[in-house]
């Protein structure tokens, strides 16, 4: 099954609404503010420019692991930098291989450079398990004869 529907398609129904920090903050006002949120994930900008993400992984695996301090720690010091970003026309099956290919739960989206949204890999599941609940709801319609001619 190929899933072409647009990463765009997706913030359209889910929001555009991203929760971000800046590398200056401290790691635990980004942990906190991820609880606060309840993601798993924050962007990273200065000003309107992208310059990275910080997830609860980075958080376990550079701050915790080495026996850091969270609120000593800059989120500049463990964000992760080289980033995969997805645009608003990508398909759902390609940002899902991105997100793969690349071991990550969340990709920031780009709109001409600027940030338009964050997609993690719930949305694509959830996105995909509404479109098969559809296409089964349509084919009982369509067997049981209730399909429109």
């Amino acid at each position: 099954m190929e899933i072409t529907t647009t990463i765009g398609s997706i913030l359209n129904r889910k929001g555009t609404m991203v929760w971000s920090v800046a590398p200056t903050n401290t790691v635990f006002e980004a942990i906190s503010m991820m609880a606060e949120k309840n993601v798993g994930a924050l962007p990273v900008l200065e000003g309107d420019r992208l310059v990275g993400m910080i997830s609860e992984r980075d958080y376990a695996r550079k701050v915790i692991l080495l026996g850091r301090g969270s609120r000593e720690t800059s989120v500049a010091e463990i964000m992760s930098v080289n980033l995969k970003t997805v645009g608003l026309s990508e398909s759902v099956q390609e940002c899902m291989q991105i997100m793969t290919e690349n071991r990550v739960r969340h990709v920031p989206v780009l709109e001409e450079d600027k940030l338009a949204g964050l997609i993690s890999i719930g949305d694509c599941v959830n996105w995909i398990i509404s479109a098969q609940t559809a296409a089964i709801d349509d084919l009982e319609r369509f067997v049981t004869g209730a399909y429109p001619a």
